[in-house]
């Protein structure tokens, strides 16, 4: 559940304002970031669902409508001209949303890790080679992210805006079968 291919046009579409050092901020801390997510969704992400008695088809509904969205800003644009986008130096803000969080730690990512590590299932051993492999995952997206640089220095903005049209309606896609899977789940279809 975790796309590590899948988080690099998020990736370059959300930080291809940003000089080069940003960037490689930005691909460092998400990864870092997204791995604390989900490692708190390991220790205690089934307590709070439960408690809250949140379905994990209605999270996973619900994360797919926000990479909808996000989706539709990749494909459409988000309407600021470019003198104001390049106003934007906050580089901490897209490192949480979106490429940390929907992008890396998906909902379905947070989903898979409440269900790998069940505490009604699965043993402590168990959960902690979840844990480790999880790490590795979100490791090797990192990589893939401070490689996406390299790629974006080499095709352009204009080739990154066409990346980024079509990787929006892959992405579009993607969050419409997450939204269709939470509902078949939930209605037992």
């Amino acid at each position: 559940m975790i796309d590590p291919l899948g988080s690099v046009p998020v990736y370059l579409e959300a930080t291809k304002q940003f000089y080069r050092v940003h960037k490689r901020k930005i691909a460092i801390r998400a990864s870092f970031v997204a791995f604390l997510i989900l490692l708190f969704f390991i220790l205690i992400g089934q307590l709070i669902l439960e408690g809250m008695e949140i379905s994990l088809d209605a999270f996973q509904i619900s994360g797919g409508v926000i990479l909808f969205l996000f989706a539709l800003t990749m494909i459409f644009g988000d309407g600021k001209s470019t003198m104001e986008k390049g106003l934007i130096t906050d580089y901490r803000h897209v490192t949480i949303f979106p490429v940390a969080i929907p992008s890396i730690a998906s909902p379905g990512a947070i989903m898979a890790v409440v269900l790998m590590t069940d505490n009604h299932i699965y043993t402590i051993q168990q959960q902690a080679l979840t844990t480790v492999l999880v790490l590795l995952v979100v490791a090797l997206t990192g990589v893939l992210l401070l490689a996406a640089n390299k790629v974006q220095k080499q095709i352009g903005e204009y080739g990154i805006t066409v990346i980024s049209k079509i990787m929006g309606l892959i992405l579009a896609s993607y969050a419409i079968q997450s939204i269709l899977s939470g509902l078949r789940d939930f209605f037992h279809l």
